[in-house]
């Protein structure tokens, strides 16, 4: 059977041009793994989701990448139900891959038309089976975030950011929908039939009726072992992680004398192991059965250092406490900072060539910056980056006269610095214009003195001088002036960017997009272009 006919028989979905050759092929491969002989299906659900993970590339990029490339493409402005075309989920793609290459060396770029037609016809085979051409916004997040790479505990934290309200507790009718759109990646690879979704799911896993906060959120997720239907998530994770895990001891079912991957350990038989490979198939030998109790191991631990483990803890005489792995995070979100106090508001053009939106859902700005606020309420028109913008356009129209920026005062009269402003450049032009006319003028006494040499004309030609040097002298004052402001503006658009970076300016903004463009500073006649020749 060829990869198409493979394909066929396994009902993927494709684009509207059907599945890429790629595509084709990733399947056929993903079946020559002979992945579906593994007895235990979270086991070999994450196996296949590893495989795919790899052949993709996305086990290259972070979850903090793809959040990045949902902003630079303007998802986190959308609502989660509002669909996409293809060609735009094409650009989100193609944009997480091109942000790879630049971060990858030369020796290892991926082939970025071969990785994005991969990972765009397996997003519409698990989002779009009806080749409609449109997929969900919440499809797309929920898919790249499980795909990626990163931390389990990040992922999470995004996602439970996409299913809360306001208050930081979690809506059951978006955990619901979470549950439906993360099965769909076992499904992908045909582990329906085990990890589908049913609707009664949502209540067994949480309960509607009691406030989940993101530290309860994650306790149940991350917990041993984890809800059935996503049992196969944190093995994702362990699975990536074991990978290159050496464990230097004979495996007593293919007899191998060293191997990578996990490590299990008979409970009942003495110093009975196996390797993942027969664990996983079932391989047995000797008097072990398939009904022993095995423990899983991620390390290997030699046994001198095992001895000297037990005897410490054989000599301690209080027992250890039982930490948590699972970090604890503020229950509250926290709340943005608000400008208007400083800057009055005022109507401005959208922001990044797109406009607000009422109903304004929570996304990755406020986790890019690794922390869990919230966006604010959505009939507040104006948001922290653009009070931020408008902030920064008053500054740039003001010119402080207190020397250190700590004394800065920011309620200047903004009339009065534009009048003077405008005062300095007509007398600019103003100058300007006298310093032509007495270079004309010079130029022709020059070729008068050239013919005779008349002692009137040298005397208005000192007076001429005299007056051409007390105009420059005048100039000069007005160029140091005006340089004077010009140094003073800098100085309060450096203030303002370091507002800007600093952690408590921005609390729910990314590292990347919260560095606002300041607007450029409005100098028709700057001091540059004024150069006298001095004769």
């Amino acid at each position: 059977m060829d990869s198409a006919q493979y394909i066929d028989n396994m009902s993927y979905g494709s684009v509207s041009q059907g599945p890429s050759a790629d595509y084709c092929h990733l399947m056929a491969e993903l079946k020559a793994q002979n992945f579906d002989v593994m007895k235990f299906s979270s086991y070999r659900t994450a196996c296949k989701l590893r495989f795919i993970q790899k052949r993709i590339s996305l086990h290259s990029v972070d979850i903090w990448n793809v959040i990045e490339a949902f902003r630079e493409n303007g998802l986190n402005s959308l609502e989660p139900r509002m669909e996409i075309n293809i060609p735009r989920l094409e650009t989100l793609v193609t944009s997480i891959y091109f942000q790879l290459n630049k971060r990858l060396p030369s020796t290892q770029q991926i082939d970025l038309d071969q990785c994005t037609s991969l990972l765009l016809n397996w997003l519409t085979s698990a989002y779009d089976p009806e080749e409609t051409g449109k997929v969900r916004v919440f499809s797309i997040k929920i898919a790249l975030a499980t795909m990626c790479s990163g931390k389990l505990m990040d992922k999470l934290r995004y996602i439970f950011s996409l299913i809360c309200d306001n208050n930081g507790l979690l809506v059951q009718s978006k955990f619901a929908d979470f549950l439906r759109e993360i099965l769909q990646v076992p499904c992908s690879v045909h582990e329906s039939p085990t990890f589908g979704y049913r609707d009664n799911l949502p209540s067994m896993i949480i309960d509607g009726q009691n406030k989940v906060t993101v530290n309860d959120f994650l306790d149940i997720i991350m917990s041993d072992p984890a809800p059935p239907c996503l049992v196969w998530l944190p093995l994702l994770h362990r699975l990536a992680s074991v990978e290159n895990v050496l464990h230097p001891v004979q495996c007593d079912g293919c007899n191998r004398e060293a191997f990578l991957g996990f490590r299990y350990r008979c409970q009942k038989c003495y110093n009975y192991q196996l390797c993942q490979d027969c664990f996983w198939r079932g391989r047995v030998s000797g008097s072990h059965t398939s009904q022993h109790e095995m423990k899983e191991y991620t390390y290997y631990k030699s046994p001198s250092k095992q001895l000297g483990h037990s005897l410490k803890k054989s000599f301690r005489c209080v027992p250890e406490k039982q930490t948590t792995s699972i970090p604890r995070f503020p229950e509250e979100p926290e709340k943005t900072l608000n400008l208007q106090h400083i800057v009055p508001p005022s109507p401005i053009p959208s922001h990044n060539g797109f406009h607000d939106i009422a109903n304004n859902s929570f996304d990755m700005s406020s986790l890019d910056g690794r922390s869990t606020t919230r966006s604010m309420e959505s009939n507040r028109g104006d948001d922290e980056h653009r009070l931020i913008a408008r902030y920064a356009a008053r500054l740039a129209d003001t010119r402080s006269t207190m020397r250190s920026p700590s004394d800065l005062s920011l309620n200047m009269d903004t009339t009065r610095q534009r009048d003077l402003i405008a005062q300095l450049e007509s007398k600019n032009r103003e100058i300007m214009r006298e310093i032509v006319r007495l270079r004309k003028q010079q130029e022709q006494e020059d070729a008068v003195l050239q013919n005779e040499q008349n002692p009137t004309l040298l005397n208005e030609l000192r007076a001429l001088r005299q007056r051409k040097e007390e105009l420059e002298s005048h100039l000069s004052t007005l160029q140091e002036s005006r340089r004077e402001l010009m140094v003073q503006l800098e100085a309060l658009m450096k203030m303002l960017k370091n507002h800007q970076t600093s952690p408590r300016s921005t609390p729910n903004s990314s590292p990347r997009s919260a560095t606002s463009k300041s607007p450029p500073l409005s100098t028709p006649y700057p001091v540059s272009s004024i150069v006298l020749s001095i004769l």
